[in-house]
């Protein structure tokens, strides 16, 4: 996770002075001040996340709605999907997906989540969370492309926090009871210490675990209750970041571009039949024709032999070439190794290929490695 430098003031979230207050040190990112980690530190952090329950702020994402005047789910979902090519009309009330919001040639400006609104009342409203570092002009190309009568509507009086973890879900069901029996990719109201919240059942660690939505001035009291449980520890981006990466999650910036389709991006699971086949989509032509043919490159896991990582820009060679170039890399605490993403030839893309990485002028061996490199513990529901 890189620091971002910034001529402007950073901007804060409403738990900044929580934040400087717990000791947490703070860093630029995404032009906003966010703790990078807690007295507690990075491998702490993560490693308690992994057995019990991290607290997140992640208030600097950007949140909105996009509703229609006439309150039809079908005028919105059909607008929404002239910019992503996840199948957006099909969903239920409550209902989340992840897609891409994608250029003219099928690359990707932003990945996103959109959700169907699980109020009956509100169902034609959709619910998007956005990159903060993208957010400005995710809003800008979002709004120039919505037909007449249905508008985006910015929710920057919205707090974000991620409560992630094996121990996430009784943590939160102590406060609301009705979150346990959600299932992943769901979403619902609920009252939490007397605060009306919005809460998803998905994240960005590999975990289970819940992203809460609360107004900017209720998220001290939310994080608070929360914090005030034996099983509950703050979580900084440094751990955040390690974290996704064992998940083998894309961080949009450097596993992803405006030069990635999400074929190459190994997001195909993302584009539902319907879409995959109807097209509509910016890059439609591309996507599809990659879908069938494949594509020249595909991201990959990458396991270095030894202790050594090897961080983003570093080379990856085979038979005395370059083949693909590391897009993310670091220490994986849970698998005790160094992991990394990337993109390599797709000749090469099989797990198990051999490969060698160059760091600061140094090969390094390494294998081409399935993700995720921690299995993912989402919740299902009951079997």
């Amino acid at each position: 996770m890189a620091e971002t430098a910034h001529s402007e003031p950073l901007l804060t979230t409403p738990l900044h002075h929580v934040h400087v207050t717990m000791g947490g040190k703070m860093v630029g990112f995404a032009g906003y001040d966010m703790p990078v980690q807690y007295p507690l530190g990075i491998l702490g952090e993560h490693n308690w996340t992994r057995e019990n329950a991290g607290l997140f702020d992640v208030s600097h994402m950007g949140q909105s709605y996009i509703v229609s005047g006439d309150g039809s789910h079908e005028t919105v979902a059909r607008a929404v999907e002239t910019m992503i090519p996840a199948d957006i009309l099909n969903l239920s009330l409550g209902q989340q997906r992840y897609s891409q919001l994608l250029n003219a040639e099928g690359g990707i400006l932003d990945d996103l989540m959109v959700t169907r609104h699980a109020d009956p009342a509100n169902a034609g409203a959709l619910i998007l969370v956005v990159n903060a570092a993208c957010k400005e002009q995710d809003y800008a190309h979002i709004a120039a492309r919505l037909p007449a009568g249905v508008v985006l509507k910015r929710r920057d009086d919205q707090a974000l926090l991620a409560l992630q973890g094996p121990k996430a879900a009784s943590v939160l069901a102590a406060h609301a009871p009705e979150v346990m029996e959600m299932p992943f990719m769901s979403a619902r109201d609920a009252l939490i210490e007397g605060v009306h919240a919005y809460v998803s059942r998905s994240g960005y660690t590999g975990e289970d675990g819940f992203e809460i939505s609360v107004k900017a001035d209720e998220a001290g009291r939310i994080w608070g209750a929360l914090l005030a449980d034996d099983r509950v520890k703050a979580i900084g981006l440094g751990a955040r970041d390690s974290l996704r990466l064992e998940a083998g999650l894309c961080l949009y910036g450097h596993d992803i571009d405006t030069t990635t389709s999400p074929v190459e991006g190994a997001l195909t699971w993302s584009i539902q039949k319907r879409r995959r086949e109807e097209g509509g989509f910016p890059g439609a032509a591309r996507i599809q024709k990659e879908l069938r043919e494949g594509t020249a490159r595909l991201r990959v896991g990458i396991r270095p032999e030894g202790r050594q990582p090897a961080r983003e820009g570093a080379e990856i060679m085979a038979g005395g070439r370059k083949i693909g170039i590391v897009t993310s890399g670091g220490f994986g605490p849970t698998v005790n190794g160094p992991v990394g993403m990337g993109y390599v030839e797709t000749a090469f893309a099989a797990p198990g290929t051999p490969v060698t990485l160059l760091v600061r002028g140094k090969e390094l061996p390494a294998q081409v490695a399935k993700l995720p490199f921690v299995p993912n513990r989402f919740y299902r529901g009951v079997k």
